[in-house]
């Protein structure tokens, strides 16, 4: 078994420009997927982190009375997926804004009256957390004929969601595409080395060598290529995220979301992975070779 290893070690010291290429294909492959799994995990975060501040505001018509608002306040709550209900009268949400616009005050000197109407803010369960679910629930809130507006944001989620979609398949066609790439490389190295070493491998089938025997330096050194390319592609991710997250925390305000690097098991997951595409890359290169 050392016999393989030191075999394999000097077949890619013999060989240096064949494999450095082939390990840094792997590594930008690496990188690339990494970089695209990265920005999934954190989105998603982002998604979810989101999705649980999603609230549905109901505006009323105005000069809605007070009966009709109860009534509406207990239909609202005994509906499917509403966690809670607050009603927010118009004379409250005025209070509310004029707070939050205190610089701006002398736009509220020339009002005759309160222009904002009365509303309800409804938070939703888990389970209802998703863009399908309220809008079919918004599309219930709007029929009750006290409603005048219903509001979610679902313009942004809307794009937002489709853009992440869009975005996710255009990382699985690059993922596929890298991974394709890399292992062609793999195993066109792999050949060439083949090919230059066949004297040798005749010689030793002559004198009785087992293809196993043979082959074993070879699948070693597509691993080798493998978890190099692998931890060189996640090493350079690593400084990328180092760089993108002090950037940001400098950016934007502390506490409004953090990013994370991939878990130990991601990254584990990640070495393994270029791993088996050196090794599958020998595979087909040494199953070529015998036919």
């Amino acid at each position: 078994m050392i016999h393989n290893y030191k075999r394999a070690i000097q077949d890619i010291r013999d060989h240096r420009f064949l494999n450095g290429v082939t390990i840094i294909t792997i590594a930008i492959s690496i990188l690339i997927v990494s970089a695209f799994a990265l920005f999934f995990i954190n989105a998603n975060e982002i998604i979810n982190s989101w999705k649980k501040g999603i609230k549905i505001m109901v505006y009323l018509k105005p000069d809605t009375p007070e009966t009709k608002i109860s009534e509406l306040i207990r239909k609202v709550q005994h509906m499917d997926g509403i966690r809670d209900v607050r009603f927010i009268s118009k004379n409250e949400a005025f209070q509310e804004l004029k707070k939050q616009m205190k610089r701006q005050s002398s736009l509220f000197e020339n009002l005759k009256g309160n222009p904002l109407p009365d509303a309800f803010e409804i938070r939703l369960k888990i389970s209802f957390q998703n863009q399908e679910k309220v809008e079919i629930l918004a599309t219930k809130l709007e029929s009750f004929p006290q409603v005048d507006e219903v509001e979610y944001g679902q313009r942004w989620l809307g794009q937002f969601t489709n853009f992440f979609n869009l975005f996710r398949l255009t990382g699985y066609a690059m993922g596929g595409l890298f991974f394709m790439a890399a292992l062609l490389i793999v195993a066109n190295t792999i050949r060439l080395v083949l090919y230059s070493r066949r004297d040798e491998v005749e010689i030793m089938r002559l004198v009785g060598a087992t293809d196993s025997f043979i082959k074993a330096p070879f699948y070693i050194q597509g691993l080798i290529q493998g978890a190099f390319g692998g931890i060189i592609g996640l090493a350079a991710l690593f400084v990328g995220f180092l760089l993108l997250s002090s950037s940001m925390e400098r950016g934007i305000s502390p506490g409004l979301f953090t990013i994370r690097f991939l878990s130990p098991g991601a990254f584990c997951g990640i070495i393994l992975g270029s791993t088996f595409v050196g090794w599958i890359g020998c595979y087909l290169s040494l199953k070529q070779f015998s036919k």
